[in-house]
């Protein structure tokens, strides 16, 4: 852990009933997003509320973004790392096992290999958790994680090339505008830095990892 020893982010104690009842929470929290994503995701379009329609709903859920912000958001909010990790993993856990379930036992389908990805992304989301954790320090570690997960919802909230600029849809911009007030420095001139950075890299890694589950 001597990477992270010098990283100045604070825990902050909470008894154990607190813990589990977070922890218990968050899991439930998981199992109604994924039961309402998943529910979405096999009625159709034009049987949804207009609202739902109009911002295309179904398919940001569908996406990944929303999904790295809520993760990003319960670990840095958790009161320490090793919480961060228990609370992001019981989340995604909770998260992909009700939408898959509901696949299986109420449409009547189950997409292994895209179930697979999601499986294997809840397996290393205790580790992501852990270090986006630190991401809320004070040091030049958290400065760097913060930058490269602002880098990641770039990413995922807009596609560019050499003659072009889009976001993906108003949701996603949403996403990314929480993600930067969530992840914020001390100063507006930290933040821009950090900020100026986190596109510098995005670029880099949009020619490294082109693929950005969109």
């Amino acid at each position: 852990m001597s990477f992270l020893s010098s990283v100045r982010c604070k825990e902050k104690p909470i008894s154990t009933r607190k813990q589990v009842l977070h922890t218990v929470a968050i899991a439930f929290f998981g199992i109604a997003l994924g039961t309402f994503s998943k529910f979405l995701d096999t009625t159709p379009a034009n049987a949804l509320p207009f609202l739902f329609q109009y911002l295309d709903l179904t398919n940001f859920l569908g996406r990944f973004a929303i999904w790295a912000l809520l993760g990003i958001c319960i670990s840095i909010y958790s009161n320490s790392a090793m919480r961060a990790s228990v609370n992001a993993f019981v989340f995604f856990l909770a998260m992909v096992g009700s939408y898959y379930l509901y696949s299986k036992l109420v449409a009547g389908f189950f997409p292994k290999s895209y179930a697979m990805i999601w499986f294997a992304f809840t397996a290393i989301s205790p580790l992501l958790a852990f270090l986006c954790w630190y991401a809320k320090g004070k040091s030049r570690v958290s400065n760097v994680l913060s930058a490269i997960i602002i880098a990641v919802l770039f990413n995922m909230t807009f596609v560019y090339g050499w003659f072009y600029f889009a976001m993906r849809s108003i949701l996603e911009l949403l996403v990314f505008i929480v993600g930067l007030i969530v992840l914020k420095r001390d100063t507006i001139k930290a933040t821009m830095m950090m900020v100026a950075s986190a596109i510098v890299l995005a670029v880099f890694l949009d020619l490294l990892i082109p693929f950005h589950f969109g």
